[in-house]
């Protein structure tokens, strides 16, 4: 194996977390529509555009969209944990993961090629708050990861045991409004806001 067959190999595959409930958006995230797209398809598109290969983590029971040829990874059915969903990705992929949420419609391509430059998981800090995806994970954090969803230890606590690097908002800035990269929907309220962030554009 040459040099470029091991960077190949070393590259990160984006995994988009779509095996929540949604409960306070009414329904699964995924299928909620930002200006006539479902939510899943934004960070797709952002990993697409970065020249990643992707694939969505779901539930057995979580309702898609319609998403082509994109493959759908089944996480455990319990719990319901984000780590779930990174486990699944990480035992999918069999290198680097790249995890984002489906309620980010805002990521873009060049941030996501930055946090995967980075090499190492990071917690980015956007509004005096740790924002835990999009992040980075490695094989070698499986074990860890399992444990922290035995104890159901949040996903933020456990990437910032992990971590060992914070990115603030003056090192994210370059690629963009970070109060906007990192939006993350949750809510109707936020869905309105993110409409509204798309028509003032």
């Amino acid at each position: 194996m040459d040099a470029r067959d091991g960077a190949a190999a070393s590259r990160p595959t984006a995994a988009v977390l779509a095996g929540g409930r949604g409960r306070r958006i009414g329904g699964e995230k995924a299928l909620a529509e930002l200006a006539g797209e479902p939510l899943v398809r934004y960070p797709l598109a952002a990993a697409a555009a970065a020249g990643l290969d992707a694939f969505v983590v779901a539930k057995r029971d979580s309702r898609l969209p319609p998403l082509g040829d994109t493959t759908i990874v089944t996480e455990p059915d319990r719990p319901r944990h984000p780590l779930c969903g990174v486990l699944a990705a990480l035992r999918h992929a069999g290198g680097p993961v790249l995890a984002l949420g489906c309620d980010m419609p805002f990521v873009s391509a060049p941030l996501l090629t930055f946090i995967c430059e980075l090499g190492e998981p990071a917690l980015a800090r956007v509004a005096g708050r740790l924002q835990p995806l999009p992040a980075l994970y490695l094989p070698e954090h499986a074990p860890a990861l399992q444990v922290a969803v035995t104890r159901g230890d949040s996903l933020t606590a456990t990437l910032s045991a992990l971590s060992s690097r914070t990115l603030g908002e003056p090192e994210l800035a370059p690629f963009g409004d970070p109060r906007r990269l990192f939006f993350g929907i949750n809510d109707a309220a936020d869905l309105r806001a993110a409409g509204a962030q798309l028509e003032a554009r």
